[in-house]
């Protein structure tokens, strides 16, 4: 039923929406939300540590992925095209005769290689007992 208002002459009804409730449930909306919003966490994730090396690896063996995910091995100035059986058989006669731990193996593949034939490439490497295998980036500038 509406509100009436009486005025001198008569009695009138008011045309007028409350917007005093709607305010009290707005605020009270408000401090629940700012009360809550601290309190979830966002997303975080817990990315491991690794160490920086003791020194500087002796022999540096690029492993070189282009376009057409054919493979190169950079053995000091010398490039040779290899399969992937070939790359470690070549990478392990390369750190023949060599202490564990003095060469490193690093790939460096095009930008629009597949992530699988890097991934390949890196374990086929590290189930021959290959230790140090890295990735080549390039900085952001």
């Amino acid at each position: 039923m509406p509100a009436t208002i009486s005025r001198g002459r008569g009695r009138r009804t008011i045309n007028e929406i409350n917007m005093v409730p709607f305010i009290d449930v707005m605020l009270v909306l408000l401090i629940i939300f700012m009360v809550t919003a601290p309190l979830i966490a966002p997303s975080l994730i817990d990315l491991p540590s690794v160490a920086k090396a003791a020194r500087q690896p002796d022999q540096v063996i690029q492993v070189l992925i282009g376009k057409d995910e054919g493979l190169d091995v950079k053995i000091g100035e010398k490039t040779t095209r290899v399969s992937l059986e070939g790359l470690v058989a070549a990478v392990s006669e390369a750190q023949a005769g060599r202490p564990a731990g003095t060469s490193a193996v690093v790939i460096s593949a095009d930008r629009n290689v597949r992530y699988e034939s890097v991934v390949k490439v890196m374990d086929g490497l590290q189930q021959k007992g290959v230790q140090r295998v890295g990735l080549s980036v390039q900085l952001a500038q």
